[in-house]
């Protein structure tokens, strides 16, 4: 039984130590009772309180022009020469060509096709003018027989038998009638003349549309940096950033251009830390390649749901956006890595005590408070804590003693006589705690 003793002794002195370093390291100066006590203690204060919570991203800029595969160039393009991921470009700087083969060739076949509709309209206009001409020739010839079948005319019954005029009457008809069909075989000629010549139109503005769009194509195919600012490779689903030979499509981003003059930090925070994250909230930021200088900064937005960052990792992660207050471009390049601390929450004036002083008895929170030579178990309301400290909102008051190791795990020799320890209050009645 004495080894037992002198083990619980040990233990107890251990704890008291552990104890008595952790609230000297938080500001509070641990107490000690009567001697031959061996519980220390700490006076409840009222200070500042600051949840401080570390988080970890990356720097990207607030403004990035995206470079997308133009719609001009009509359809799938390979890509012939990309500019190096990260590389300082300055406006009008090329940062991707593609492969011209393709656009050069629909470009020559155009014209050629321009070349041809040229090649028939001409004929068709020859032709159509021959025959509107010959057309009207006959119609000239019909209107002279006409003319001359008028002036003979055989009229006189006296003079003429009923057969001759007859044929004379029949003569002059033939006559009207083919003056008047070559008339209008003229006419609709020209009319089909004229729709034939639109028919090969059409076919010249198609092979000029063509030529254009080839065009357009041609000068898509080279895409510059629309302001000054470094080369950002767009990444797929895979994560694989493109390459030279890749095929890429219509409306596909292939890169961008941050604007360097004004950065902020996407950062990741897990879950059990981001308890109260909210907007508007104070952070400090550190960029990992120069850790000396430390950046204000602001919390801009705060994701509403938890989600890895890693696929089929359990760890679960709130992102948030953190506004810079300034920006250095010389030290600043979107993607470098960040830590970050948020003021999580704070509060001017709060009663704390050291987070090991808070003891969970069945799911109600209590510490311990000096009463007389022992203490006496009371129940309190914690409010934001973090590793170290918590804040009592209710329960206790400035100047309060309160143990920071469990009185009660004393070694049974060492513990107050019968009455020196409280039980708190609804314990007396026997309710099993």
């Amino acid at each position: 039984m004495s080894r037992r003793r002198a083990a619980l002794a040990a233990a107890a002195a251990a704890v008291a130590l552990a104890a008595l370093a952790a609230g000297a390291a938080l500001g509070f100066t641990p107490l000690f009772g009567e001697p031959g006590t061996d519980v220390p203690t700490a006076r409840v204060e009222v200070r500042d309180f600051v949840r401080r919570v570390p988080a970890d991203g990356h720097l990207e800029a607030v403004k990035a022009t995206p470079l997308t595969v133009s719609r001009e160039v009509g359809g799938p393009v390979r890509i012939a020469w990309l500019a190096d991921d990260g590389r300082r470009v300055a406006a009008g700087d090329p940062v991707v060509r593609f492969d011209p083969t393709d656009m050069e060739r629909a470009l020559t076949d155009a014209r050629d096709d321009l070349t041809t509709a040229e090649v028939k309209t001409g004929k068709a206009r020859v032709s159509i003018d021959s025959e509107i001409a010959n057309l009207g020739r006959d119609a000239e010839l019909a209107e002279a027989e006409v003319s001359t079948a008028e002036r003979f005319a055989k009229r006189d019954e006296l003079i003429y038998s009923r057969t001759e005029i007859i044929e004379s009457e029949i003569d002059g008809e033939l006559a009207a009638e083919r003056r008047d069909h070559a008339l209008a075989a003229r006419e609709a000629r020209g009319e089909l003349g004229r729709t034939d010549l639109e028919l090969l139109s059409i076919e010249r503005r198609k092979a000029d549309l063509e030529i254009e769009e080839a065009e357009r194509g041609l000068a898509a195919l080279v895409m510059t940096a629309p302001h000054d600012g470094i080369v950002s490779l767009r990444t797929d689903w895979r994560g694989n950033t493109p390459r030279v030979g890749d095929t890429t499509w219509p409306g596909q981003p292939v890169a961008e251009i941050p604007d360097l003059s004004q950065m902020q930090a996407e950062i990741w925070v897990l879950e059990a830390d981001a308890g109260g994250l909210a907007a508007g909230q104070r952070a400090e930021v550190w960029v990992e390649a120069h850790p000396e200088t430390a950046h204000r900064a602001v919390v801009e937005r705060v994701d509403a749901l938890a989600k890895p960052r890693l696929r089929g990792s359990p760890v679960q992660y709130f992102a948030a956006v953190l506004a810079l207050e300034e920006t250095d471009p010389a030290t600043m390049k979107p993607g470098q890595r960040v830590r970050a601390v948020i003021e999580a929450e704070a509060g001017p004036g709060a009663l704390v005590v050291p987070r090991q002083a808070v003891f969970e008895r069945d799911g109600d929170r209590i510490v311990y408070r000096r009463r007389g030579r022992g203490f006496e178990a009371v129940p309190v309301t914690v409010g934001p804590s973090t590793a170290a400290l918590a804040v009592i909102e209710s329960g206790l008051a400035e100047g309060d003693e309160v143990a920071l190791a469990d009185p009660e795990r004393r070694p049974a020799a060492e513990r107050e006589p019968a009455g020196g320890f409280a039980p708190p209050a609804g314990l007396a009645a026997g309710n099993g705690r």
